[in-house]
Formats: structure tokens, C-alpha cells, sequence
């Protein structure tokens, strides 16, 4: 990646580590605008939804270094090194991730890399999907005499996933996993292998807090049936626990499809 800009300070510049929420431009915080609005440089990921890039100042470089399964733009440890390249060329930067920075974001170590080499840092913090995307999909990841705990799960791993499946299934609260579309098979074995009713409610929501949000309820077991018929891609969310069964009583966004309407269309 190529960069023909010049700072004209020769101070060492400072970086932000922006969540940008879930995808609805509305769900920026204000001060994360603010880092949008008034940085020299923006970087950002594949996740940053197109209505928050409409946000970019149009006099503002913005360049894209997202990461989709199999096809990383620019690999981590180059994105540390243009970031501490950059800073310490005086730029001020703002590095703008889908979600929270924290939260499966790598964001803690693009910080570890930066704070190594002196430049100053701050953080940002961002909806994350797990609960945004639960949230417009009428899914409460706590609700008292449902579950009085939420477990996130990332489902993406460069090797294998290195997950305490026999913990989680004993657990007894609301999992959500994040990336795991193509791991469904995965994780329905493994969390009914340990003992995790395959009756459990569970739901898939795609392109949450989107216009083109989807959202599909059933059981744990039919999660792979419902993610095939229905074709979804990614970005998508999983979600399992008997907090599902509100879904439907609240459902106020988007399109909501039950395991029930789903036998109807089928057998119509």
C-alpha cells in the first residue's frame, strides 16, 4: 500500500482505535465521529459499513485494510508497521474497526505495537455485534428467568479453534459466536457432543443492524439446514440460548423468519 502524503509537522502523531458499531451510521458514538471528522488518515476495515464511509470527509485518504476469510488485504504485522510508520511521520490516525476494537478486533495488539515505539494511543469503544446485532433482532442476551449470563465466541481461528466446548455447553447461559458461518457444523456437534440440548433456540442474523438485516430462529440442530436454504453469508451472527424464544414477541427490525413460518413455506 502506497502512501504520497506529507505531514508538514515533524511531531510524532497520535493514533485512534475507532469500534464503528455494527453497521447503523446512527450507532456511532459521538466522539468516534469526531475521530472520523478529524483525522488526517483514515483506515479502514471490511466491516465499516457503507453508510459510516458516506461520514468520511471526502478531503480525508481513506484506505481500506479489511480482512475476509482467506484474503487478507494487508497482513497484521505490515498494517502495525504502516501504522507506526505513519504516526511517526506526524500523521494523526484514525483506524476505524467494524464493531469494538477489543472485541475480536485485533485491536489490542496493533496498541501493544504502537505503544512499543512511543506513539500515543487511544481507544474508541464500538457496539459490538454480539450485542447490537442480538439487540436488533429482538434478542436480549440476558433476560431475567432466560439466561443471567452472555458468553462471546469467536469461531475463527488461522489453524484449528481452541475452544473449551465441554465449558461452554455446561454453562447454562446465552453463547454467541462471532465468524462462524462456516463452522456451523463445528459447533452444533461439538456444544451437543458435551451435552447441550440440540433443541436448544438459536438464531442466525445476517447483516445485523443493516437494512438488509435478516434474521432466522429455529434450534440449534437446524442451524446448518437454515443457514444452506437460506444462503447466508457473512457477515453473519450466532446466537444460542432460550433467550431466542423472545425473538419473535419482540422483533421491531428487519425480517424475522421462525423455524414454524419456515415448515409453512415449505410445505405450501
Amino acid at each position: 500500500m502506497m502512501f504520497k502524503l506529507v505531514k508538514q509537522n515533524n511531531g510524532v502523531g497520535k493514533v485512534s482505535l475507532v469500534g464503528a458499531g455494527p453497521g447503523d451510521a446512527d450507532l456511532l458514538t459521538i466522539k468516534a465521529l469526531r475521530c472520523i471528522q478529524s483525522a488526517d488518515i483514515i483506515l479502514y476495515d471490511r466491516l465499516v459499513s457503507e453508510d459510516i464511509r458516506a461520514l468520511f470527509p471526502s478531503t480525508t485518504p481513506a484506505f481500506y485494510v479489511g480482512k475476509a476469510m482467506g484474503n487478507h488485504c494487508i497482513p497484521q504485522d505490515k498494517l502495525n508497521e504502516l501504522l507506526v510508520e505513519k504516526a511517526q511521520k506526524g500523521f494523526s490516525i484514525c483506524r476505524l474497526k467494524g464493531g469494538d476494537p477489543f472485541v475480536f478486533g485485533r485491536g489490542g495488539e496493533e496498541m501493544l505495537a504502537l505503544r512499543e515505539h512511543g506513539i500515543e494511543v487511544e481507544v474508541v469503544p464500538g457496539i459490538t455485534s454480539g450485542i447490537g446485532a442480538a439487540a436488533y433482532s429482538g434478542i436480549p442476551v440476558t433476560q431475567r428467568g432466560y439466561s443471567q449470563a452472555c458468553t462471546f465466541v469467536t469461531a475463527y481461528a488461522e489453524k484449528d479453534l481452541n475452544i473449551d466446548w465441554q465449558a461452554l455447553a455446561k454453562l447454562n447461559n446465552t453463547l454467541v459466536f462471532y465468524m462462524g458461518l462456516s463452522k456451523l457444523p463445528e459447533i452444533t456437534a461439538q456444544l451437543t457432543q458435551y451435552g447441550l440440548s440440540a433443541k436448544t433456540p438459536a438464531a442466525l442474523i445476517e447483516n445485523g443492524c443493516r437494512v438488509e438485516q435478516r434474521v432466522f430462529t429455529g434450534t440449534l440442530a437446524g442451524l446448518e439446514r437454515i443457514a444452506k436454504s437460506n444462503n447466508l453469508k457473512s457477515p453473519s451472527l450466532i446466537v444460542v440460548g432460550q433467550v431466542v424464544e423472545l425473538a419473535e414477541s419482540l422483533h421491531w427490525f428487519g425480517s424475522l423468519v421462525t423455524a414454524e413460518s419456515q415448515m409453512t413455506q415449505l410445505s405450501a
